[in-house]
């Protein structure tokens, strides 16, 4: 199986991380002297913002693009002599960069080994390295006729980083089909296995964003196929695309079907289009307590089944962040400065092309300060952010 081995390729492309925005101009060089008789290149002033897909953030003091586990390790010693901060970065699209930069050492995940399959009469394992395009993985499985993550297809990122925030869409969440996370343990320093239950998964939540924040680096992840699984058209994006269909549609189908909706919705990121520079759904469906709904319903004098909502767990619902953020006085295509909604999905902010970190915070205030005097929930932000 060849997946896309993503890292290095992005890197070359980006050449010497020259930026046309204003006030931002930075040229990556070599720090020779980091790590002596080192494969491990250590850069100084790396521009952050070509290695995020909003293409926002100042430079990194120190970088480091690490393809092995050993490398990883150096990265990690590197950080620890200097006694400066380290940052981990994978493929950026769940990332929020700061104006200034990062101080201290980001290291970029590149691992991108072989993978390791692994079959037996009822299933079929993957074991990817972290530094595999997250897209690329996903139709090598459809094409082999496997189902389990193709409602997961055009989610921009690396294998690595899909763990961290339990990715999920149109009815499917990664963690469903993950068995072990391979992992760097920065207080213990060794390598670890966590099993699916060590991982602590929940609605966009894994021990690796929260709990234990900071303390592991994942490397690999190994995926487990059930080979009678069938995909799930539960989602009603994907019961109307299909509707009429004379066969049931295979895992490929599905794929090609969640990319199209994703990007009817400006959810793909296409090099070119006005809406492609953005983090994805910039902000988590809040789970509330139900006795919330009447309250909403209050406030907009509408009857509670007018509420897009869902059942969560035990007293609660989940409830639709972009209605909240259109009735708060957010629509698709709004624009503050050089930040704004993009035209096609109200949940994915966006730079409009010289909009720095701090245009799209100014709008996520925005929005979360009139969400909660409007309705009084909290919004929680998805994307991570790093540097100031």
């Amino acid at each position: 199986m060849k997946y896309l081995r993503h890292g290095k390729t992005r890197a070359r492309n980006r050449g010497q991380c020259r930026t046309s925005e204003p006030g931002a101009q930075f040229t990556a060089m070599l720090y020779s002297q980091a790590v002596p008789h080192s494969q491990l290149q250590i850069q100084e002033s790396v521009l952050l913002a070509p290695y995020t897909t909003f293409r926002i953030g100042g430079p990194a003091r120190f970088f480091a693009e690490v393809g092995s586990e050993a490398q990883l390790l150096e990265a990690v010693e590197f950080a620890s002599r200097r006694g400066i901060r380290m940052f981990i970065l994978g493929g950026g699209s769940n990332l929020l960069v700061g104006d200034s930069g990062f101080d201290g050492l980001v290291v970029h995940v590149a691992i991108d080994t072989a993978p390791e399959i692994r079959t037996g009469d009822s299933f079929i394992e993957h074991t990817v390295a972290a530094g595999v395009d997250w897209n690329s993985f996903v139709r090598e499985v459809c094409e082999q006729g496997i189902s389990g993550v193709e409602c997961l297809a055009g989610i921009p990122g690396l294998v690595g980083g899909t763990p961290i925030q339990n990715v999920g869409a149109y009815g499917q969440e990664v963690s469903s089909t993950i068995t072990q996370v391979r992992a760097l343990d920065l207080e213990a320093s060794a390598f670890v296995t966590l099993t699916r239950e060590e991982c602590g998964f929940s609605y966009r939540r894994s021990i690796f964003n929260t709990t234990d924040r900071g303390r592991y680096v994942v490397t690999g992840v190994t995926f487990r196929f059930d080979r009678a699984a069938r995909p799930d058209l539960s989602y009603a994006d994907l019961k109307r695309h299909f509707a009429g269909w004379q066969r049931d549609p295979a895992p490929l189908d599905v794929y090609d079907a969640v990319r199209e909706i994703r990007h009817g919705k400006g959810m793909l990121i296409v090099e070119g289009e006005a809406d492609c520079r953005s983090a994805g759904s910039f902000f988590k469906n809040p789970v509330v307590l139900e006795s919330v709904l009447a309250g909403i319903a209050a406030a907009l004098e509408v009857p509670v089944e007018k509420i897009p909502h869902w059942p969560a767990n035990a007293g609660h619902v989940k409830l639709a962040a972009a209605w909240l953020l259109e009735k708060a006085g957010f629509p698709k295509g709004f624009v503050m400065g050089d930040a704004g909604i993009s035209s096609r999905h109200t949940l994915a902010l966006i730079n409009r092309g010289n909009a720095r970190a701090a245009d799209v915070e100014a709008l996520r205030d925005a929005i979360r300060g009139a969400v909660r005097e409007r309705f009084g929930i909290v919004l929680e932000q998805e994307p991570v952010e790093v540097g100031e």
